[in-house]
This record gives structure tokens, C-alpha cells and sequence, in this order.
């Protein structure tokens, strides 16, 4: 029989990494699967582009949550997630990162006594007072299966206490979409007129960094006179979008599909960003990169990377950026198994 596999994911990013899996499934034998999204069919964030980009379906079951609440939001995930399972026979539930709906669907896989396995597994802030930090406990704590992206995510994992038959060291699962789409990314429009390698690209999500209006501002001045006559691309979107707007060296634009922002980053100069996940694929294309972060999920990128933590220091951001315009950045190596094959280890440890 079968194994049959639940894939929850609870946001936009989470496609990204399921895509190379799914893919995976559907060419091994004894191995099904269903894809359930946490909110709605029609969610704005969910561009049409999206699964044609990614090469994968659109989700088979939406739970049509839509609240900001996140302790509103993990109550409705557990109770409509609680009805998919009741009625979809489940042998596994995969679940990826750290969102309140990816614990809520963690808490209740294991409430029904269902193998968990969690993507991204090992990753720690150390900071109790993020809420993601929590649901990074909570997850790792109830899943029989952590696949882990690095040895020092690995490392994590069995500090805490987690049997070592359960830790998988997988890699980077974000570098499998890269290396499927490395001939199909398109150039997006916003570069005409623009050589590659001479332009920067910002973005910027994270709401406590965009909502210190002040500080952004700092930023964007301290990059847009750093910069020079380097032209600074920034696909943003909702505040950040009215914000970088205000920054006339900026080229602002929405945010782009993800083939054309695959392409934008591959041929970057370099990459000022807060997301953790622009800065891994930044190491596996060797494209320099700050982030605006005090931490970083994958110590990797900054170890063995192109990757470098500057926080919201504007000093800092300003001395970096200097060494990145000068071409006197560091030369990076890829993490092991950063190899675009951590989808295929997933699965075969699936029907294991």
C-alpha cells in the first residue's frame, strides 16, 4: 500500500520548497500525496504565475483561514485542519518552516498519532520573545522526522534533545527550485537598459523593520548614497512599496513572479535584504549579500557563504555595502549538500 503523504503549507514561500518535492513524489513509486494550503483559494499573495513558475499544482484542499491574529489563526488551522484529517486517510504530514499555521497543523498531526516530518528543522533565532522562535520549539519538539539544511541546524537539534535517528542532514531544500529553474528564469523588464552585474537588488519583509519608519528611511539614504550611480532595484510590496517610493535613487516596483525575481538576484552585483531565504539562495549563486538581520537562520551562509549580518546598524550597512561596490567582498563556497538534491533524500527517507 501506499504511503500516503499530506504536504501543509501555511504561505507563499513554503511552494518554493514543496515544489522540488512534490516533483520527487510523483515519479516514485509506493508514494502519494495531497497539497493543503491554510488559506484561501483566492489569496492576493498567491499570484496566478506562481505554480506554472514552480512547475507544481495549485493545492488540492485550502482551509480558507484568513485572520492576522496568530493565536486566532493557530485555533482555526487546528480545528479545519483537524476535519481535512478525519476525512483524508494520512500516514505522514509534512510540514515546512515556522509559522503559527505550521505549528497548529504540527500539534494536530500528532494529536491523531501521525508520523511528522519537518523541513527546515534545527533553525533557532534564540530570541523567546519571536514568536517563531516558539513555534520552532514546538515543531522540532513533536516531529519523528527533522530534516535538517546544515550541520550546525543538525547540531541544534540534538542539543535539545531530539533522538539522533530522527535528524537527517538533507541540505538546503530552497537550492533544488534553483537548480530546476537555472534555464528558465526570465529577465525581468526592469533591467532594460541595465548591464548585469551592475545593479543592486533591496527587498525588505520583515513588519517590525518596515514599521520604524525612521530606520528605513536611515537605510535606504545610507544605500542609495553608497550605491552612487549603481542603480538599486526593489521589488517590494504594501508599506515597504509607499516607503522605498519615497527614495528617488530607487527603482521600486512590485514584487516580481519568481522567475523573473530569480533572475534579477542570479545576476545582481549584490543583495541588501532582511530575508533569510534571498541571502541562502545569495550563497548558492555567489552573489554577495547583506542582511539586515541580527541573526541568521543558517549560520552557513555567513561561515561558508557570501553572506553578512549587519542588523539594522546603519554603520554597518554603510561600511558593507562600501566593500561590495569596491568588489572587495569575501569568496564563498557551498554548504554541504547545497547540491539540489535534498528533495530526493527527503523522499527516500519517506519509504524508508
Amino acid at each position: 500500500m501506499k504511503n500516503r503523504v499530506c504536504i501543509f503549507t501555511g504561505a507563499r514561500p513554503n511552494f518554493v520548497k514543496v515544489a522540488p518535492i512534490i516533483r520527487n513524489i510523483e515519479r516514485t513509486e509506493d508514494i502519494s500525496y495531497e497539497l493543503v494550503y491554510a488559506g484561501r483559494d483566492d489569496d492576493p499573495t498567491l499570484e496566478p504565475s506562481l505554480f506554472s513558475d514552480l512547475q507544481m499544482p495549485r493545492p488540492d484542499i485550502f482551509l480558507g483561514v484568513d485572520c492576522e491574529n496568530l493565536n486566532e489563526l493557530t485555533g482555526r488551522v487546528m480545528a479545519e485542519f483537524e476535519r481535512y484529517l478525519d476525512s483524508h486517510p494520512t500516514d505522514t504530514v509534512i510540514v515546512v518552516d515556522d509559522l503559527a499555521s505550521t505549528m497548529a497543523a504540527a500539534i494536530v498531526t500528532k494529536k491523531h498519532g501521525l508520523r511528522l516530518a519537518h523541513i527546515v528543522a534545527g533553525t533557532r533565532s534564540f530570541d523567546i520573545n519571536m514568536p517563531k522562535e516558539i513555534n520552532r520549539l514546538v515543531i522540532d519538539g513533536l516531529s519523528d522526522l527533522l530534516f535538517t539544511a546544515g550541520v550546525g541546524s543538525s547540531s541544534i537539534a540534538t542539543r535539545e534533545g531530539a533522538e539522533m535517528h530522527k535528524i537527517y542532514l538533507v541540505g538546503n531544500i530552497l537550492m533544488d527550485s534553483l537548480r530546476f529553474n537555472h534555464q528558465r528564469w526570465r529577465r525581468p523588464a526592469c533591467l532594460e537598459g541595465i548591464d548585469e552585474g551592475r545593479y543592486l537588488v533591496f527587498t525588505v519583509n520583515r513588519k517590525v523593520l518596515i514599521s520604524d519608519h525612521k530606520k528605513m528611511q536611515q537605510m535606504m539614504a545610507t544605500i542609495s548614497h553608497t550605491a552612487g550611480d549603481i542603480p538599486v532595484i526593489a521589488p517590494l510590496r504594501g508599506e515597504a512599496y509607499m516607503l522605498a517610493s519615497e527614495c528617488s535613487s530607487f527603482r521600486v516596483l512590485q514584487s516580481l513572479p519568481y522567475l523573473e525575481f530569480g533572475y534579477l538576484t542570479l545576476h545582481a552585483m549584490g543583495i541588501i535584504t532582511d530575508s533569510g531565504n534571498v541571502a541562502e539562495e545569495a550563497t548558492f549563486n555567489h552573489v554577495p549579500c547583506i542582511t539586515l538581520n541580527s541573526y541568521t537562520e543558517h549560520i552557513e551562509t555567513i561561515k561558508q557563504g557570501t553572506n553578512v549580518l549587519v542588523g539594522e546598524n546603519v554603520e554597518c550597512l554603510r561600511e558593507s555595502l562600501s566593500q561590495l561596490v569596491k568588489g572587495e567582498w569575501k569568496h564563498g563556497t557551498l554548504p554541504d549538500r547545497w547540491d539540489g538534491r535534498t528533495a530526493e533524500r527527503i523522499v527516500q527517507t519517506l519509504l524508508a
